[in-house]
């Protein structure tokens, strides 16, 4: 695998993540969970939501490290 074709894969996922991460929070803000809505649900979300997150930041830092002069 070239490094072109690495570096696209990556930013393929990070945009999949990135969806994934807003379709969380509108669910959380409670567009999807209608009468549903409790607090364990919710929880698991925001678990997820901050693990995607981190996640993001894992690939952004592949993809942009920081360089230090």
């Amino acid at each position: 695998m070239t490094e072109f074709e690495d570096e696209a894969d990556l930013r393929a996922r990070l945009e999949e993540l990135r969806a994934e991460h807003r379709a969380l929070d509108a669910e959380i803000a409670g567009g999807e969970l209608g009468p549903m809505r409790n607090q364990i649900l919710v929880t698991k979300l925001k678990r997820r939501k901050l693990a995607l997150k981190d996640e993001i930041a894992r690939l952004m830092d592949r993809l942009q490290p920081d360089i230090i002069a």
